[in-house]
């Protein structure tokens, strides 16, 4: 009982060490959200050219989602006719390449990890736009996208486009209700995410013994133990079902526990490979296309990891030291806590604001995702169903899948 609630306890205070980040990253994440069009996106991503990677990744870095969202955004810019190399950089992108998760690592692991993520980011990306037209036939991907449009929904409400200039559209109130509310959906559709990532990153921290790490992870080995350290961390990744920003206090127990700066990094990146995802890949793409996504994620995740490791050695950026213990496990009168008393007014007042959107004049283009609790453009949605006369918005097919299954379920009596 003392190692459960040590556990908790040093999870909760990984938790209290990142909240005014957290609110601070999905407020400015939900305020891109809204400002920036998805249309103006899917006509930047024709190809993959490098002038178009860049714009791409830029993009995808301004429209952070969690990591099943992205996947869904992803597939919808593909199946409108966005190039494939061009939309799996941008999911590359709004998973891995976003303020929160930057500031985030910063604040549990140091500012070489949240350094290493833009570095080891954009690494990944020309890795992956190098490998792409080597692993993927243009013919699979035909047929990958003639497979979506088969199951193609036309339940989408017609796009509006506002064409008002930028700095008009910051000042309408409509347009920060809307960011309102998609802060506030994000941060829903995370929820579990989050909690599960301090969690197991809490019992990782106290109950796993060191003697465990060191068995798995190599060290000492030279360049053999960076290589099985950045091929091992897409592995957990892969196993561990955190996924998003929820995986880095597990990165931080991880690394903490003895896997080595690379492998962390790899691990970071590899939230676009938890089982569950590359379960959704088969569904959207067929079983051959998504056996080759997993591996070459995997690869180019890996291969940023080691590669970004090399570098900041080679520059002379040294690592963070491992800590006693990732976050202190008790109050205090510090700039931590001042921050987050202040951001958590601010979480408020973007909360009443998404509670009186309409007041604003807004959320009529929009509507909620039922399971998972996400904001949905009515014009983009990543899946619909019909119920009754209603048509249901879904940020992806697996909210669908999961909304259609409990639709249907039998009530039992005893």
């Amino acid at each position: 009982m003392t190692t459960v609630l040590d556990s908790l306890r040093e999870g909760f205070f990984m938790f209290w060490e990142t909240l005014w980040a957290l609110v601070l990253g999905f407020s400015l994440s939900g305020a891109v959200q809204s400002f920036v069009s998805r249309a103006d996106m899917q006509r930047a991503m024709g190809d993959h050219t490098p002038r178009t990677v860049v714009r791409t990744s830029l993009l995808g870095a301004a429209s952070s989602s969690c990591s099943y969202a992205a996947s869904a955004l992803a597939k919808s810019l593909f199946q409108r006719g966005a190039d494939f190399t061009s939309s799996m950089v941008f999911m590359f992108a709004s998973t891995n390449l976003v303020v929160e998760l930057g500031i985030v690592l910063w604040l549990l692991m140091g500012w070489q990890f949240a350094l290493a993520e833009f570095v080891g980011g954009a690494i990944m990306i020309v890795l992956f736009v190098l490998l792409a037209p080597r692993v993927f036939p243009s013919a699979e991907i035909e047929a990958a996208r003639a497979r979506l449009d088969i199951g193609q929904d036309h339940h989408g409400a017609p796009a509006v486009q506002d064409d008002r200039p930028f700095h008009e559209r910051l000042r309408s109130k409509a347009g920060w209700a809307d960011a309102a509310g998609y802060t506030v959906s994000d941060l829903t559709m995370l929820r579990r995410e989050l909690l599960l990532g301090y969690v197991v990153a809490g019992f990782i921290a106290v109950a796993v013994p060191a003697t465990v790490f060191s068995a798995v992870f190599l060290s000492g080995h030279g360049i053999v133990s960076d290589v099985e350290n950045v091929l091992l961390g897409p592995l957990i990744a892969f196993l561990s079902f955190v996924c998003s920003i929820g995986n880095v206090p597990l990165a931080a127990a991880l690394y903490e526990g003895g896997i080595s700066f690379g492998g962390t990094v790899a691990f970071v990146f590899a939230d676009l490979i938890a089982l569950p995802l590359v379960v959704i890949y088969g569904k959207l793409y067929g079983r051959r296309l998504a056996l080759r996504l997993f591996l070459s994620f995997w690869a180019v995740m890996s291969g940023a990891g080691l590669l970004t490791d090399l570098l900041l050695r080679a520059v002379g950026i040294g690592f963070p030291k491992r800590r006693a213990e990732i976050a202190e496990t008790h109050f205090a009168w510090n700039y931590t806590t001042i921050l987050n008393l202040l951001f958590l007014v601010v979480g408020a007042a973007v909360y009443w604001t998404y509670r009186n959107r309409e007041r604003f004049g807004a959320g009529g283009e929009y509507a909620t995702d039922p399971v998972c609790g996400m904001q949905v453009e009515r014009a983009h949605p990543g899946a619909t169903t019909a119920h009754g006369d209603t048509t249901v918005f879904f940020c992806s097919d697996r909210c669908k899948t999961k909304y259609d299954r409990q639709a249907h379920e039998v009530p039992r009596h005893l």
